[in-house]
């Protein structure tokens, strides 16, 4: 790719605003597609994103709803919400060359197919290259030019070795792999584990228990990810360990903060109507609960929050469940 490569952002998001500062910074050429007209006029005029990063000065970026804008990038950025990627693949294909890099940067599972987002990539843009970045990051601290550091997953490694020259900085340091199945599942299933942890913070349950849940929830989601095929060390590193870390002691996490409020009383659709962001966890649990039943995987934890966000029984009751379960080895 060239020094000053083209690079279009897919989402105009916190996290994708957020990649987007990076990428400017790091001498890119940047293309921001976004579906709200606030967000791309505000962009474009150098007022920052106030929907989704308020607060936070961003120097200004070419923006645009219009995602034939896009037409010429040599890679793009992939940051729009899980449930959401088919559909904005789908419109982005006639605009996107034969071997083009699509970087995916959203967490989750599609929940009606119950595939990966590298499965869905691959049957809507087939052409595209795959790649997963993941890890532990908050769009304001990325923003900010705080120190960051991620996995990139490429299965190609020039291709790998080119997109870490283009995205990473000083500031932003992405660690590559092959493991696209271990970055994925790592960044979907933490956002599930967050939600946990945040009712465990409601609850006031203590740190004693929010330091157990946080160990054994890397252990379901370590199970799952070798199952269908990642690597356990993949997991232990960056987007998966450290993202779950990271996201599971802060109520900056969208997640987090989703379980903390379910903890003290508040109830799914109410926490959810106040959001103008999306809380991906609560689409994520269900795909996450039937694709280890599917693969004969006890993810207890995952099932907990899962049936505390169908409404089959009660926090109290979710929680007794868990604490009664039989004794086992480690």
């Amino acid at each position: 790719m060239a020094e000053q490569a083209r690079i279009g952002i897919l989402g105009g998001g916190a996290w994708g605003t957020a990649l987007a500062v990076t990428l400017r910074e790091s001498g890119a050429r940047v293309q921001v597609w976004a579906r709200e007209t606030v967000v791309t006029e505000a962009l474009s005029a150098g007022q920052g994103n106030p929907v989704f990063l308020p607060g936070v000065a961003i120097p200004a970026l070419p923006a645009s709803t219009d995602m034939a804008d896009l037409s010429g990038c040599e890679a793009i950025l992939a940051v729009v919400p899980a449930q959401f990627a088919r559909a904005s693949f789908t419109t982005l294909r006639p605009y996107l060359s034969p071997g083009t890099p699509v970087v995916l940067c959203a967490k989750g599972i599609e929940q009606t197919s119950l595939k990966l987002m590298t499965d869905v990539l691959g049957e809507s843009l087939p052409e595209a290259i795959p790649a997963v970045l993941s890890g532990p990051s908050f769009a304001a601290d990325v923003a900010a030019h705080l120190p960051t550091a991620v996995t990139l997953a490429c299965a190609d490694p020039d291709i790998g070795r080119d997109l870490v020259d283009i995205i990473g900085r000083p500031t932003f340091r992405p660690y590559l792999s092959d493991d696209l199945i271990g970055a994925e599942i790592g960044g979907a299933v933490k956002n599930v584990l967050a939600i946990a942890c945040g009712v465990v913070e409601g609850l006031q349950l203590g740190r004693s228990a929010h330091a157990a849940l946080i160990a054994r929830g890397f252990a379901e989601m370590t199970r799952l990810g070798v199952a269908l095929g990642g690597r356990a060390e993949t997991l232990a590193g960056l987007c998966g360990l450290g993202d779950l870390v990271l996201t599971c002691s802060s109520s900056q996490s969208r997640n987090m903060s989703f379980g903390k409020a379910l903890g003290e009383g508040q109830t799914v659709s109410g926490i959810l109507a106040e959001r103008k962001a999306v809380t991906e966890g609560v689409a994520t649990a269900p795909a996450i609960c039937a694709l280890a039943d599917r693969a004969g995987i006890d993810m207890p934890i995952c099932e907990a929050v899962n049936t505390l966000l169908g409404g089959e029984t009660d926090l109290q009751d979710v929680i007794g469940r868990l604490l009664s379960r039989p004794f086992k080895g480690e």
